[in-house]
């Protein structure tokens, strides 16, 4: 994150001199996913930019043939209430950054779109601004290929009886110095604070499944059904969880309307979590799908294909029967 002191800015071990307000913020926060590409919302951008929101979209609305669809769109309703409902961002966009409030959904703008911006705002501090967001954009991408390459190609690798520190940096230090030094291991470590990072991958293995997700898990609510709705159009989910789950029949309801086919079964007889995609590929999943990134926690991809077919079937024997209780 940046650091600000006496017009002096730190960003990534290189000191330069600025005054951009952009360089006050940890702007990987501000970029969200939506409709399977990264993202800012424009009244962030706009706080960025040291301009009131009104003003930046009147400067795009003038030069709107710089702006296609793929550069910028605006948010439908789900889209925003998605956002809100799981990163930091408010509901009330610009009323809490001092801008007044505003009646219309906000935009998205993509990498390019953002490029586009320092050409309409026209001053050097857009073009600076500009420039801090793409470095961020750049280190987003990064953090994200690398992950899932160490989740795509690793086998028969542990992390075994690491000792972690108390502090998350010195925890993640640890790990990739293991990394460096061994072949890359067939778990994902995610630490408490990491919920963009943990959020991203368990939306990239949803994502993955051409047929059929399966998640055995006992502790749903409505940010799981969030969560699973990332997947293709064609795919169908069944959620075996405990009878006392949080997701009432409206929310299932609610879901099958926009993203169907999701069936909700009851089963007490499994303790841990897993994500079965395609009944070929399958993780154990060490906490709750809506709870990725709260703690510590990890992701380990099921190598042996008897222990899948021995999961499914257990699954079969196991489920309850069906009440009222969703």
């Amino acid at each position: 994150m940046a650091k600000t002191e006496q017009n002096l800015v730190v960003l990534d071990g290189r000191i330069e001199v600025t005054n951009i307000m952009a360089a006050q913020y940890d702007i990987k926060n501000m970029i969200y996913t939506v409709r399977s590409q990264q993202v800012m919302i424009d009244y962030e951008l706009a706080v960025l930019y040291g301009v009131e929101t009104r003003v930046l979209n009147q400067a795009v609305k003038r030069n709107i043939d710089r702006f296609p669809e793929r550069f910028r769109f605006q948010l439908t309703k789900d889209e925003y209430e998605n956002l809100i409902s799981h990163f930091v961002i408010s509901s009330s966009g610009e009323e809490n950054h001092g801008y007044g409030g505003r009646r219309k959904l906000p935009y998205a703008f993509t990498e390019q779109g953002i490029a586009m911006l320092a050409s309409v705002l026209r001053s050097e501090t857009a073009v600076q601004t500009s420039i801090h967001i793409m470095d961020s954009f750049v280190e987003m991408r990064r953090f994200l290929a690398n992950n899932a390459l160490l989740f795509e190609r690793i086998s028969n690798v542990e992390l075994k009886q690491l000792e972690y520190q108390k502090e998350t940096d010195e925890k993640l230090g640890r790990i990739f110095d293991y990394i460096s030094q061994n072949e890359e291991p067939a778990q994902k470590i995610f630490f408490d604070g990491q919920i963009y990072d943990a959020f991203s991958l368990i939306v990239e293995l949803i994502q993955k499944a051409e047929r059929e997700i399966v998640l055995v898990d006992g502790y749903v609510d409505v940010k799981t059904l969030n969560l699973l709705s990332k997947k293709q159009e064609q795919v169908t989910v069944t959620v075996y969880t405990q009878k006392q789950t949080r997701l009432t029949r409206t929310d299932c309801s609610n879901f099958n309307a926009q993203y169907p086919v999701l069936e909700v079964k009851y089963v007490t007889a499994f303790h841990d979590r897993f994500l079965i995609i395609d009944r070929e590929t399958a993780y154990h999943v060490g906490a709750s799908l809506k709870d990725a990134g709260k703690k510590c926690f990890a992701i380990s991809l099921i190598q042996d294909e008897k222990i899948i077919k021995d999961i499914l079937q257990r699954l079969e024997l196991e489920t309850e029967e069906q009440d009222e209780a969703v």
